[in-house]
């Protein structure tokens, strides 16, 4: 398939039964997730959800993209705080990203991705979460460079960008 533009892109992705995204013109095909990437997803979007209800900020999970000028990804979960609904199909404002990983994205979710994400002005926290043992890497605008590592059930996660906190064993329940 030839490059896309953006426009081009949106009106195919629209019309497709599964996902891709759009990088440098050219399509991926978002594969499906394990039981556990969705129970893991699934437990801190809801605790997001619960968390943020009444303040403006909304929770996405895996199915909205996020634009980066002319690049479209689906990240696992995410978090804007801004009361304009924009283009109901992508937004370009998040505060939070996670990205649950997988063995054949977490490479990427480390590196061009993680690069990608962090020029989104709006963005202040991306957030690793290893699917198949106990951790989660912490990336900050003010730090993005290296991570913090929290690797104990007992290890307590501090969303910043959000003001939440909740525990490892919350996510890997």
């Amino acid at each position: 398939m030839p490059r896309l533009t953006p426009e081009q892109y949106l009106l195919y992705e629209n019309e497709q039964s599964i996902r891709h995204e759009l990088v440098d013109g050219y399509l991926y095909a978002m594969t499906g997730a394990s039981d556990r990437h969705e129970e893991i997803a699934i437990n801190l979007a809801a605790a997001l959800q619960i968390h943020l209800r009444g303040t403006g900020c909304r929770v996405y999970k895996g199915d909205l993209k996020i634009r980066l000028a002319d690049d479209f990804y689906y990240p696992d979960i995410f978090v804007r705080c801004h009361e304009q609904r924009d283009d109901p199909y992508f937004k370009t404002d998040p505060v939070l990203i996670v990205e649950v990983l997988s063995p054949g994205t977490q490479r990427y979710d480390r590196g061009d991705k993680r690069l990608a994400y962090f020029k989104l002005e709006s963005l202040q926290e991306y957030i690793l979460i290893a699917q198949d043992k106990i951790q989660v890497e912490i990336y900050r605008r003010s730090g993005q460079q290296t991570a913090q590592i929290l690797d104990q059930a007992s290890s307590v996660l501090n969303l910043e960008s959000v003001g939440l906190t909740l525990t490892l064993a919350d996510l890997y329940e």
